[in-house]
């Protein structure tokens, strides 16, 4: 039933999409055409693949302890490593474009919550080198392939602390000076979505960016993103469908698009 539900909501997004030629701000035109319709081949890109197509390919099995809304597709307490990856980490259209969102914004502080297979981290810690990536993971068996797995691509610039959210998310907070972009993907439900925002507005930037994931894959992650593009503090916010993003920019008029992806 739910991916029926999901199926439908896509023709609605489909709909509703707009492409380039009907936005009117020069910042999202720039973003759609050097971004979002970057059809470069970038070598990381290849590096990050192949080691995905291996994890899809081991059936080691570990324990798992899920302390956000789990998978949808895989509810089990001993899960695969090739279930976990393919269900966890974001397909390759998403991840490159979170490479690409990293070397068109370059970023100094990058956040994400969830690191699973250390895919999506892997995207953006090399779509900009320079960066300091922190990625928080719950599991400690997952966080422990996930160094691994960043280890083998030589990833020189992400720090992976493996906690409760609610614990590691203030202290991470409490010690940047700002987050620059942000990844929120561990965690859906509508609560702690919105308090994740919440927590994470405090040290945004007038540059910072913060990316939802799923925003269609319920109703609670659909009450959650409205209510966070209609944030006073939200100027610029984009739907994706699979993918929701928001932009803080003052010199933006508050302004809400569905565009094609």
């Amino acid at each position: 039933m739910q991916k029926l539900n999901l199926f439908l909501k896509y023709i609605i997004y489909l709909q509703q999409a707009k492409n380039k030629f009907d936005v009117h701000p020069p910042f999202l035109f720039e973003l759609i055409t050097q971004v979002f319709n970057d059809k470069k081949s970038y070598p990381e890109y290849r590096q990050i693949e192949q080691l995905k197509r291996s994890l899809l390919k081991t059936d080691e099995m570990i324990e798992v302890n899920d302390l956000g809304a789990g998978s949808a597709a895989d509810k089990k307490h001993i899960r695969s490593v090739k279930s976990i990856t393919k269900h966890s980490s974001k397909t390759k259209k998403y991840g490159r474009l979170m490479y690409r969102m990293s070397r068109h914004l370059k970023p100094e502080n990058i956040l994400e919550l969830g690191t699973a297979m250390g895919i999506s981290a892997s995207y953006m810690a090399l779509g900009n080198k320079s960066s300091i990536l922190t990625t928080i993971e719950g599991c400690q068996n997952i966080s422990k392939l996930a160094t691994q797995n960043m280890k083998m691509l030589d990833i020189q610039n992400v720090k992976l602390i493996n906690g409760n959210f609610d614990d590691v998310l203030p202290q991470y907070l409490a010690s940047v000076p700002h987050v620059d972009l942000a990844f929120i993907d561990g965690n859906h439900k509508e609560k702690p979505t919105i308090k994740y925002f919440e927590q994470c507005l405090i040290k945004t930037v007038n540059t910072s960016c913060l990316i939802f994931d799923d925003i269609h894959w319920s109703v609670g992650m659909e009450n959650a993103w409205n209510y966070i593009r209609n944030h006073q503090s939200v100027t610029l916010s984009i739907d994706l469908f699979f993918m929701g993003i928001v932009f803080f920019r003052k010199e933006l008029s508050k302004q809400h698009f569905v565009i094609r992806f």
